[in-house]
């Protein structure tokens, strides 16, 4: 089992996958539209990944504003996940995104990325930043159930 991520933008869906262990994330690709309303191909794409990657449950990225509130673009994200959801048959659980494209910028910076190049790395590296904070507080879930299991003991 696999869990794909998923940054969900304007023109843009970013894609990530976990490893077969879920401890990992890894950046698999940007998928590009013309138009904002187009999804069907981007969808179809999803798709082809989900089968190749054997994924069976998907995080998208909830894009709150930095004061918690809800703009137009988390209304296009719940209408994104319905059409995933009804599309595809796989749970999909929301992840809020805040700060992961300044992450994902960030860590390009460091990594010595020129500015003009970034932009065809964001989407994809804050996908691999929204499943990986997923995948870390599931573990991390799992570790304080078995912890508090044996206490019970």
């Amino acid at each position: 089992m696999r869990i794909m991520g998923l940054d969900f933008g304007s023109k843009t869906v970013g894609v990530a996958v976990s490893d077969a262990l879920l401890m990992t994330a890894q950046g698999v690709e940007i998928i590009r539209r013309k138009e904002e309303n187009k999804l069907r191909q981007t969808l179809a794409r999803i798709e082809e990944l989900i089968v190749e990657y054997e994924v069976e449950e998907i995080v998208l990225g909830m894009p709150k504003h930095m004061n918690g509130t809800e703009g137009v673009r988390v209304e296009l994200t719940e209408e994104f996940k319905e059409k995933l959801e009804r599309r595809t048959g796989l749970p999909v659980v929301f992840w809020d995104e805040r700060l992961t494209t300044v992450s994902a910028d960030r860590t390009m910076m460091e990594a010595g990325i020129r500015r003009e190049n970034r932009k065809d790395y964001v989407d994809m590296l804050a996908a691999t930043f929204i499943l990986q904070g997923y995948l870390d507080r599931r573990s991390n879930e799992k570790k304080a159930a078995e912890a508090s299991g044996s206490q019970d003991e």
